[in-house]
C-alpha cells in the first residue's frame, strides 16, 4: 500500500541515487544525506550553518532539493522529515560546510517558487536541545524516569523533574538533549511511544524560554527561612550586622589578614516579594573574593535586605575561611 503512494517519484530518487552514488539513509522518520558527505575532511561545521526548510510539497525528495540547495555552498548534511507512507512531512533540514553558504542559502531560497504556486521558506534553524513533558503521574521518581528515557531515545544529557505549576497534581520533566536532531528524534518518539511510564494526558513539546524561566524560579525561590540561597547557610532569625562582621574582623586579624570588604547589589525581585541579590567579599591582598547568590524575603524584623545580605555574606565567608584554614593546620 505504502509503495503505491507517490510511486513515479519514488522511481525518480532512486534512479537519481543509482546515477549520482549518493546514500541515503533513513531512520526514526527521517532520511538523511550526508554528516559528513564523502569526501568530507575534518570535523563538523561549527554551530549557526543548518537552515531550516519549510513548506515543500510532500511528494519531492532529495533528487529535487539537494542539488536545489548545493547551489548556495557546500552542504555537510540534508535531512528530510519523513512519514510512514513515504511522503515528506513537508519541512527538512539542509547544514552547510560555513555560516555564510547558510545564509547564501536563507538569501537565494527563501519564499524560492519550488513549483507553481508553491514558494517555500527557509530561516535560520533555532537548533533547540529541550523538551518539556508534561502530564506525568504524581507517583513518577526521577530513577523511573531517566531509565525510560535511556531505553527508548538516544543523546539525551540531562532530566530534571519538576512538581507542575499548575494546581494539577501532574508532574512535569525538563529534557535535555545533545543536538537539535536527536531532541526532535525524541520528541517523535516520545508522542508516538505507548510507554507504561507515562498517562494518558502526557504531552511532548519544545521548552518555551517563558516557561524555563518560570521553573527556573520555582526551582530557587526559599519556602521556609527568611535567607537562604547558594551554599550559604541559611539563617533562621536575624543576626546583628555588627556583630557578625566583628566576629569575622577578629577571624581575619588573628591570621593576619586585613579587613574583608563586603558589596551587595539586589538584581531580581519577583512578584511575590523575594528578592535576589548578588554578594562579594573580598580580603584585600589575600585570597580570591568569594561570591554567590541569595534570596531574601522582606519582613518587619527591622533589618533592610541589604542588612540581611551582608549578614549572610559574612557567615558564608567565615565558614569558607575556617575551612580554608583548618586545611592549612598540621596533621598531628
Amino acid at each position: 500500500w505504502a509503495n503505491g503512494i507517490n510511486e513515479a517519484s519514488k522511481m525518480a530518487l532512486l534512479a537519481w541515487e543509482k546515477e549520482t552514488g549518493i546514500e541515503l539513509v533513513q531512520i526514526n522518520g527521517q532520511r538523511r544525506y550526508g554528516g559528513p558527505p564523502p569526501g568530507w575532511v575534518g570535523g563538523p561545521p561549527p554551530a549557526g550553518t543548518e537552515v531550516y526548510i519549510a513548506r515543500l510539497p510532500q511528494d519531492i525528495y532529495e533528487n529535487t532539493l539537494i542539488p536545489l540547495f548545493q547551489r548556495a555552498g557546500k552542504l555537510y548534511e540534508f535531512r528530510l522529515m519523513m512519514t510512514f507512507s513515504g511522503l515528506n512531512r513537508g519541512f527538512a533540514y539542509a547544514r552547510y560546510a560555513s555560516r555564510q553558504d547558510a545564509q547564501s542559502a536563507i538569501a537565494a531560497f527563501h519564499r524560492f517558487p519550488l513549483r507553481r504556486g508553491c514558494t517555500i521558506v527557509v530561516c535560520w534553524s533555532t537548533q533547540k536541545r529541550e523538551l518539556v513533558v508534561s502530564g506525568l503521574g504524581a507517583s513518577v521518581s526521577q530513577q523511573e524516569l531517566e531509565a525510560t528515557l535511556q531505553r527508548v531515545t538516544e543523546g539525551i544529557c540531562s532530566v530534571t523533574l519538576h512538581a507542575s505549576p499548575s494546581p494539577k497534581q501532574a508532574k512535569l520533566a525538563v529534557l535535555k538533549y545533545r543536538s537539535h536532531e536527536a531532541a526532535a528524534l525524541a520528541k517523535k518518539a516520545l508522542m508516538e511511544g505507548n510507554l507504561w511510564l507515562w498517562e494518558a494526558k502526557m504531552r511532548v513539546d519544545w521548552l518555551e524560554p517563558q516557561l524555563k524561566q518560570k521553573l527556573q524560579l520555582c526551582e530557587e525561590e526559599p519556602s521556609s527561612s527568611w535567607v537562604q540561597g547558594g551554599k550559604s547557610p541559611a539563617v533562621p532569625l536575624p543576626l546583628p550586622l555588627q556583630n557578625v562582621l566583628e566576629c569575622l574582623n577578629a577571624l581575619c586579624w588573628k591570621h593576619s589578614l586585613r579587613t574583608p570588604l563586603l558589596t551587595t547589589k539586589c538584581v531580581q525581585v519577583n512578584p511575590s516579594g523575594w528578592q535576589r541579590f548578588w554578594y562579594q567579599v573580598a580580603i584585600p591582598g589575600s585570597h580570591e573574593p568569594v561570591s554567590g547568590f541569595i534570596w531574601l524575603s522582606p519582613d518587619r524584623q527591622g533589618q533592610s535586605e541589604h542588612e540581611k545580605a551582608r549578614v549572610l555574606a559574612a557567615l558564608h565567608l567565615l565558614r569558607v575561611l575556617g575551612e580554608s584554614l583548618h586545611s592549612q593546620l598540621p596533621a598531628f
